[in-house]
């Protein structure tokens, strides 16, 4: 899968399938950015119900465990990580393209929901499928490595953050620019049939060709439930997961609130949204790269717990920014959506990378899938929980889609709540042991 020499992938089909794939994941953001104006402006929905509909879409994710216990269990013609590629890729595709084709004046709210979660299922079908092939040629290289550092471990993982971040820079870069130019609907045509050649270019591909770790094939349900319950029995699963949910899921978010402050009140237009959009992906990209070189040494207790930290540094920039201090300073507010909104909003994510190699490496064998899919389900519920907080959090201080006054006391609070997980860091493991390490002791 690596070369000896230099550490590059070879051409092994697998790096060329999840790289196109995690790719396509990440041009998501292209029509998602279309879907927030258009509940803005078409369907004139408040801050408050357009939170709601943005993290009740993400409800499907919640089910990952169910999907990555299926794909580990169940075959599909002698395959188990391919077809649900291909379904999740199609399902998307559907959603889309159903959006799309419908009359905007006979989309409702409900509808376009409805849709959305269509669309949200299949993209986490995929990336279950997606995250099982990481997590198993991440073991496998790890395993084949001759050193005793887990420097392999992070190499496929940097690898499809890589891949995803790019699409997330062309998505959003594209995206602000199309919004101006084109209607919701074209965007949505055009996510569709992005996803429907995804499907197609998919089902060509044989899994045997992606040399996988050998597993035993149709382990049955009952036995993945047994071995994943037995995975996420040990401690240091255990309490790095609730830890690491419980960081997320205490935050406010305030994300719905901020767009219409930043679209409604600033009038900042689309393209400096998508530009803020690019430099936050532009950001994930560099960040995949210096963890890859850098900081896979590092122990993830004491990366986990600076990012955070880092977390809260911005979100009291934020209310210096509410508070019009940059702006006296000669900031112009489009410069600061651009660079600290976009880095804000993908700091959130910084800390998965890091974690998940982590969680990979304490992985039992035969259970990747779904361990994996009940990391990414646990974080999709807390971000939801998270959004939740924040509608919560807004209607507590009396923002509204005209009143933004309350906003300044709205991000104190969620900076206060982004600093108190750092208390109890230590349910993280404060390194990674390598199996060579392991076998030792």
């Amino acid at each position: 899968m690596v070369s000896s020499e230099g550490g590059s992938p070879d051409p092994n089909p697998i790096w060329k399938l999840l790289g196109f794939g995690v790719w396509v994941q990440g041009f998501r953001c292209f029509p998602w950015m279309a879907v927030n104006f258009f509940l803005k402006d078409g369907l004139n929905v408040d801050p408050s119900t357009l939170q709601l509909l943005q993290n009740s879409a993400n409800l499907p994710m919640v089910a990952k465990p169910l999907y990555g216990i299926v794909s580990d269990a169940v075959y599909v013609g002698g395959q188990h990580r391919i077809p649900y590629i291909a379904v999740g890729a199609l399902l998307q595709a559907v959603s889309w393209l159903a959006i799309a084709i419908i009359s905007p004046s006979n989309i409702s709210i409900f509808t376009i929901t409805l849709y959305l979660l269509l669309g949200n299922l299949g993209a986490s079908i995929a990336e279950v499928a997606n995250d099982a092939i990481v997590a198993e040629v991440g073991k496998q290289l790890t395993s084949s490595s001759k050193s005793s550092q887990p420097s392999s471990s992070g190499e496929l993982q940097s690898y499809v953050w890589m891949a995803s971040s790019a699409g997330g820079v062309l998505g959003n870069l594209i995206g602000g620019i199309a919004i101006d130019r084109c209607s919701p609907q074209t965007i949505f045509l055009f996510s569709g049939l992005l996803l429907a050649l995804q499907f197609f270019i998919t089902i060509t591909v044989r899994e045997s060709s992606l040399n996988l770790p050998k597993c035993a094939a149709d382990a049955g349900i009952r036995k993945q439930l047994s071995e994943l319950s037995v995975a996420l029995r040990k401690p240091e699963i255990a309490y790095s997961l609730t830890w690491f949910a419980a960081s997320y899921a205490m935050i406010p978010a305030l994300t719905g609130t901020m767009f219409f402050y930043q679209t409604q009140y600033l009038k900042i237009e689309s393209s400096v949204l998508g530009l803020s959009k690019v430099f936050g992906q532009a950001a994930m990209l560099l960040w995949s790269i210096i963890y890859k070189r850098y900081l896979k040494s590092v122990p993830p207790r004491k990366l986990i717990s600076a990012i955070q930290a880092l977390m809260a540094v911005f979100m009291i920039s934020d209310v210096l920014f509410v508070k019009g201090y940059y702006q006296k300073m000669g900031v112009p507010d489009s410069a600061y959506v651009v660079i600290f909104s976009g880095l804000l909003e993908v700091l959130f994510f910084f800390k998965i990378l890091p974690f998940t190699v982590l969680i990979a490496q304490f992985c039992p064998p035969g259970c990747e899938g779904s361990l994996m899919a009940f990391v990414m389900s646990a974080i999709a519920l807390a971000f939801i929980v998270s959004g939740y907080l924040g509608v919560a959090l807004a209607s507590y201080v009396g923002v509204t889609g005209n009143d933004f006054s309350g906003l300044p006391l709205g991000l104190l609070i969620q900076a206060v709540c982004t600093i108190l997980p750092i208390y109890w860091s230590s349910c993280i493991p404060h390194y990674v042991k390598s199996k060579t390490r392991r076998k030792k002791e």
